[in-house]
């Protein structure tokens, strides 16, 4: 039996262990699957509705948005090409996570944006595991010049 591309789609968005998240041109939340509740602890009716910021830390909103408006003015974003970003995020409970992420922008027919989708996966683990093997690193170069 085939599956129906919308079917598809709507099963993907939803059951995928990623966070996916899409953000109208204004950087309000308009998609918000089961992923992203678990990466950052907000439920999808929590998020719906408001701005990006609920996961954006503090210190990084002004250049996040920076980017985000001249993203959805031109059409044109460094991280659009297929590229892994990696960034801090923000959960719920104000506990800060790595995310790695991708970008789908979307367009009208006429070509002008309308809001940007990110899959993003929580790469803290990773991060905090790298961090200590420079740690280590530093340490032991620092001990044997």
């Amino acid at each position: 039996m085939e599956v129906h591309p919308a079917d598809f789609a709507e099963r993907l968005v939803a059951g995928i262990s990623d966070a996916i998240v899409y953000a109208d041109a204004e950087g309000v939340i308009r998609v918000w699957n089961r992923g992203a509740t678990r990466i950052f602890g907000f439920a999808e009716a929590e998020a719906l509705g408001r701005s990006l910021d609920i996961i954006i830390p503090e210190n990084l909103r002004e250049r996040h948005w920076q980017g985000y408006r001249a993203t959805m003015r031109t059409g044109q974003s460094r991280y659009g090409d297929g590229q892994i970003l990696s960034v801090p995020a923000v959960r719920k409970d104000g506990t800060r996570v790595s995310v790695e992420f991708t970008i789908v922008p979307f367009t009208d027919k006429t070509g002008q944006m309308i809001g940007i989708a990110a899959i993003m996966r929580d790469a803290t683990e990773r991060f905090e595991e790298l961090r200590a093997l420079r740690r280590r690193l530093a340490l032991h170069s620092a001990a044997n010049p």
